[in-house]
């Protein structure tokens, strides 16, 4: 039976100890028996022996990222024997690295966990904003902690769930309690018939339509955006699009759902337009997806906005 793997990251402060310790360590089905524990960073809170002998835990401290070689790790499962492994990662250094280290055949990669800190989180945006977004981008759960009422939760969500809509962003407040997402949240209004989407606002639409369709089934949605076709789309469909930033300047991609046309469409690529769509959340046909479609019911000529390419907060 492989041992299960599981990656808790983030900075320094950013709560990975309590993380393990108040949560990861306390679900039902955690393994009975010796975990492995690979301290990467020592923070304020620590894992007192009481704790390690309570919990069975056995701690093996790391200094440098070199240290975590294929070797290392086949010597601690020979030595340690654990029944489940948790790797306290640093946060300063490079998760995808972690992601290439080949783990012992008996291994296997359960969940990768960040944790952020809501009061440095704009701070760790605006230094170091690649290397936070690539440990949250190949998360399967990330907690934002120590969140104060400044905190920009509906953009910073969107930001990590435009790349890997898999992953889940839980919010909590100062005093330790999740923050439910709400559509009051939202730059605009959901509750008529109509919404009409400001050009700034694309990113966040076009993330909150996917994951609430239920906010916008049946509703006239207005924007503008640029048309976009392949070949292989067929005569009466076209997407209208945008460019949107979802993690850095390097990483601006064309984002858009298909539009419905009852004739054919020939509109140029690249044409700035102002669409009047209704939505409809419809079964792609595999696997049981769905996917948000759009029915055009208004188009006209559009100028380009002043700011191309848009973000999602």
């Amino acid at each position: 039976m492989k041992k299960p793997v599981f990656v808790c990251t983030g900075f320094l402060d950013s709560g990975k100890t309590t993380l393990i310790r108040e949560t990861l360590m306390e679900q039902e089905w955690m393994e009975k028996g010796r975990t492995l524990l690979i301290l990467c960073e020592e923070g304020e809170v620590s894992y007192p022996e009481a704790y390690k002998k309570e919990k069975e835990i056995t701690l093996v401290r790391v200094r440098d990222f070199s240290e975590l070689t294929p070797e290392m790790l086949k010597k601690w499962d020979r030595e340690q024997e654990p029944v489940q492994v948790i790797l306290e990662f640093n946060g300063m250094w490079s998760l995808k690295n972690l992601t290439a280290v080949p783990f012992p055949e008996n291994w296997e990669l359960q969940g990768v966990y960040s944790t952020v800190n809501g009061q440095t989180l704009q701070l760790y945006l605006d230094n170091m904003r690649n290397l936070l977004m690539e440990q949250l981008l190949l998360s399967d759960l990330v907690v934002v902690n120590r969140c104060g009422k400044e905190v920009n939760r509906s953009g910073f969500r969107r930001a990590v769930r435009i790349q890997n809509p898999a992953t889940q962003v839980i919010f909590e407040d100062l005093d330790g309690k999740i923050i439910q997402e709400t559509k009051e949240d939202l730059p605009y209004r959901t509750d008529g018939s109509r919404i009409v989407v400001e050009d700034d606002d694309f990113g966040i639409w076009y993330a909150d339509a996917y994951d609430h369709p239920e906010r916008y089934q049946d509703k006239e949605i207005e924007f503008t955006a640029q048309s976009f076709r392949t070949e292989r789309m067929a005569e009466g469909i076209f997407a209208p699009v945008r460019k949107i930033m979802t993690c850095c300047a390097a990483d601006v991609r064309f984002y858009g759902y298909p539009c419905r046309y009852d004739r054919k469409v020939s509109i140029k690529n690249g044409k700035w337009v102002r669409v009047r769509v209704r939505y409809d959340f419809q079964p792609t046909g595999e696997g049981g997806q769905y996917q948000p479609i759009l029915h055009l019911l208004q188009i006209k000529p559009a100028r380009k906005p002043e700011q191309e390419v848009v973000y999602l907060g």
